[in-house]
């Protein structure tokens, strides 16, 4: 059976992040231990999907070097440093991922860094998603879906989170208790975790100036050829400090929804 290839966009600034992207590109702002790229790469492997094509952007050449340092970065090693010889201890501990680094430039959008990387996609069909975002969307059921109704694009959709000050107040309009409470919205939005045929590529094309989710896309809905897949479970992207922090705090407090890898 046909496994998809997944490709995660990594090459935007992510300049609502800039207390951390001034230094490093987005997807490897940390939670816990590792970037959100770790994270999302996780979420993809737990089903068996193990082979991606990163689209580099902004510090594209970090990326690159983490994960080619990712070895001696997370585990203890022994090197000669006459021979430059190494040995790397408790490495089955590794995940097996072959990754496509692809430099699809400095200012690209969307929709072109996918052009770019078109001629790395070898199946007909394949994942794709923002680096800055986390969900515990079974992929097989979103991969399964798709096949099902035949169509170009399958994204899945969510229902985002608001925080609202929760007041309870008395008769004498006194407040009794004040509490952040996460309301769900009770629209749909965008949640990346695409799944797209490769007729897509004939939609999309090189100029920086094409972006997905501009006429790409609109034109895939008044063709009929672009659905929708309900997750109502969790999901959170990293676009804000806030959301950095938000998703930090729920990582150290180790019940982690997105954490199904370990479930």
């Amino acid at each position: 059976m046909e496994k998809p290839k997944v490709v995660i966009l990594c090459g935007g600034m992510g300049t609502r992040l800039k207390e951390e992207t001034e230094f490093k590109p987005k997807p490897l702002v940390m939670i816990g231990d590792r970037p959100i790229l770790w994270h999302i790469m996780k979420i993809y492997s737990h089903y068996g999907f193990n082979d991606f094509v990163l689209c580099l952007g902004y510090k594209g050449d970090m990326i690159k070097q983490y994960f080619r340092d990712y070895a001696f970065n997370a585990y203890d090693f022994e090197l000669s440093l006459k021979t430059q010889k190494h040995k790397t201890y408790d490495a089955g501990g590794i995940p097996d991922w072959n990754i496509t680094f692809a430099n699809t430039g400095l200012k690209a959008n969307s929709g072109a860094r996918i052009k770019k990387i078109e001629k790395y996609i070898d199946g007909s069909s394949f994942f794709m998603t923002y680096g800055d975002g986390v969900a515990d969307v079974n992929i097989p059921e979103l991969l399964k879906f798709h096949k099902l109704h035949g169509k170009i694009g399958t994204v899945t959709t969510v229902r985002p989170t608001i925080r609202f000050g929760n007041l309870s107040i008395d008769a004498n309009n006194q407040i009794t208790d004040f509490t952040k409470k996460s309301t769900i919205h009770e629209g749909w939005i965008d949640g990346g975790f695409f799944v797209f045929n490769k007729g897509i590529f004939n939609y999309l094309t090189e100029d920086d100036s094409c972006m997905l989710e501009s006429v790409p896309l609109q034109s895939l809905a008044k063709e009929g050829q672009f659905l929708c897949y309900k997750h109502d479970g969790y999901w959170q992207c990293m676009d804000t400090f806030k959301d950095y922090e938000q998703l930090n705090e729920i990582w150290n407090a180790g019940k982690v929804p997105w954490k199904i890898w370990d479930k």
